[in-house]
């Protein structure tokens, strides 16, 4: 019988291929997700060693902030693009599990995210969620949240109106466009904590800082970010 379901398992994986989200090559039948190739050749930024790192200086004179750190660096039309387009847009929530273990592995290194207490992941407005069934930032804060052993909270950080996209929009209009939209509710939940704000990915800084704004409003919280991108 075992027998038998392998080679069932193996001719829907002859007619029905499972493909890298990185590059789109087959995967091996060890492998998940992301191919072993892919996850040793990805560009990691290695920002979990460089306090002073681009991210971490995107804040400077902003917020205060605990410690910045991004996985990879973004290039268009590369692998790390298609790890978060299979993500956002394809379903694929095992993309933000899976580079949720591999940012931890990392930041477990950095004595600075052993004292984090909870993961928020930067929120999307109710209507954006009901239409793409997840929030991409709680997937990568899943991911993370074991081996930081720190609980993930999605609910008390809010997004309390809909923004345009991000997209096309220089710094300043990227800052507009973020003006008034996070809440925190039931703060007295985070007083004290040493909070890791994550999203999927940073490019002007410009939802994470309205995000940490409110945040830091709270009574002798400590804050500090992580992404699963950087883009410059």
């Amino acid at each position: 019988m075992k027998l038998s379901r392998t080679y069932l398992a193996d001719f829907v994986a002859l007619l029905f291929p499972q493909l890298c989200a990185a590059c789109g090559e087959s995967l091996m039948a060890n492998e998940n997700v992301i191919c072993t190739t892919c996850q040793y050749s990805l560009p990691l930024t290695n920002f979990h060693l460089q306090p002073d790192n681009i991210v971490a200086r995107q804040f400077w004179g902003k917020v205060n902030l605990q410690a910045a750190y991004a996985l990879y660096y973004f290039t268009k039309g590369g692998k790390v693009q298609n790890l978060l387009h299979h993500l956002k847009y394809k379903g694929m929530q095992q993309v933000g599990h899976i580079t949720g273990n591999i940012a931890a592995e990392q930041l477990i290194k950095n004595e600075i995210f052993y004292s984090v207490d909870v993961i928020i992941p930067v929120p999307l407005h109710k209507k954006r969620l009901k239409q793409r069934g997840y929030n991409q930032s709680t997937c990568f804060a899943e991911g993370l949240s074991k081996k930081l052993n720190a609980v993930v909270d999605e609910s008390s950080l809010i997004r309390k109106k809909a923004t345009s996209t991000q997209t096309r929009k220089g710094r300043f209009l990227r800052f507009e466009n973020m003006q008034e939209v996070f809440t925190v509710i039931n703060p007295e939940k985070l007083v004290n904590k040493h909070v890791l704000l994550v999203d999927d990915i940073v490019t002007t800084g410009s939802t994470l800082e309205a995000c940490a704004i409110e945040l830091l409003k709270i009574e002798g919280l400590k804050l500090s970010i992580a992404t699963i991108a950087y883009a410059e």
